[in-house]
């Protein structure tokens, strides 16, 4: 069984956050509530998280400093980060937003349904690539192993088959969505396609190198 993915909601105000989970429940993940940047950063330490709604006031670390501290870490600099404000001073807030690394800048009064849309994207991208990376894992040990029947062989390249079948799925719905956001040509598209493109090749270059004849995957 696949395990729900978390997603992190950092507001100073209970009420905020209180809303998001309202809003957020039917998504049916695991929601983990922050008051503060600090606390934000302290579970990003232990816990690994789909995306992040992250309020850019807040008392003390606001909410572009914390951004800036989670794209600084290894552990976390690829989770997506949407900023949710309750002001808008124009292009250059907002594009200060983007700088920091979010993929997604929300006004307050926000479209309930938008951003569980939008949330639901990452959340359905992060479950598939936690499925491969699993997948993936459990193919090389076999590959590794260097003792395979021709049973275990055949298995191993089907497996390795249904693989690359998701993946390309995956980029299939990733490309489709690039092709909608660039529509709007604005920089939260640019920021999304791009950190889409990341993480699939990534994920393309791992499978690749599990192909028979390739050096990884040579037993």
């Amino acid at each position: 069984m696949v395990q729900k993915a978390k997603i992190l909601l950092v507001d100073d105000r209970p009420e905020n956050l209180l809303a998001l989970e309202a809003i957020l429940s039917a998504l049916d993940q695991t929601l983990v509530r922050a008051s503060s940047g600090e606390e934000a950063l302290k579970a990003l330490l232990t816990d690994d998280f789909a995306v992040i709604l992250l309020d850019v006031q807040m008392p003390g670390m606001d909410g572009f400093e914390t951004a800036a501290h989670i794209k600084r870490r290894e552990r976390t600099r690829d989770i997506p980060i949407i900023f949710l404000t309750a002001i808008n001073h124009g292009p250059h807030h907002t594009f200060r937003g983007y700088a920091a690394g979010a993929v997604d800048y929300i006004s307050k009064p926000f479209d309930p349904w938008v951003l569980r849309a939008k949330v639901s994207v990452f959340v359905e991208l992060y479950m598939k690539n936690c499925q491969l990376r699993e997948q993936a894992s459990l193919l090389r040990l076999q590959l590794e192993g260097g003792r395979q029947s021709a049973d275990e062989v055949r298995e191993s390249a089907g497996l390795l088959a249904e693989l690359s079948a998701r993946l390309a799925a995956v980029e299939e719905q990733a490309e489709a969505l690039s092709k909608q956001l660039d529509e709007s040509a604005d920089a939260a598209a640019v920021a999304t396609a791009a950190h889409l493109e990341r993480k699939l090749t990534g994920l393309r270059r791992a499978l690749d190198a599990l192909e028979p004849g390739s050096g990884s995957a040579a037993g």
